[in-house]
Order: C-alpha cells, then structure tokens, then sequence
C-alpha cells in the first residue's frame, strides 16, 4: 500500500512539473505570437507604403510609355 502511494505520489509530482512546464512554454509561446503579429502589422505597414509611392510613380509616367 505505502509503494502505491509513493508512485501515485511520484506520478502526481511529474504531471504537476509537465503543467508548470505547458504554462511556461505557453507564456513563452503567447509572447513571441504577439511579437510576430506586431511585425506583421508593421510589415503591412511597409507594403502600403510602397504601394503608395509606386502608384505615385506610376501615376508619373507618360501614358504612350
């Protein structure tokens, strides 16, 4: 009886490591999602832009060009 307990006891402590680990790794894993979203978002920033200046350019050229 006192050995079963000592692995249930054991195996209680490995799943409650596995769920600090998950919670980090989560954190971890939330914070470079957010990282990615906000270059993305300044990326698209970039392209409008470009966007913008190359139809200027394009609004430049003659139309029998």
């Amino acid at each position: 009886m006192r050995a079963e307990l000592d692995t249930l006891e054991a195996k209680i402590r490995q799943v409650a490591d596995l769920c600090q680990s998950l919670r980090r790794e989560n954190v971890s894993l939330r914070q470079q999602l957010l990282a990615a979203q906000q270059e993305n978002k300044q990326m698209n920033t970039r392209l409008d832009a470009a966007k913008t200046r190359l139809q200027a350019l394009l609004d430049q050229l003659p139309e029998d060009a």
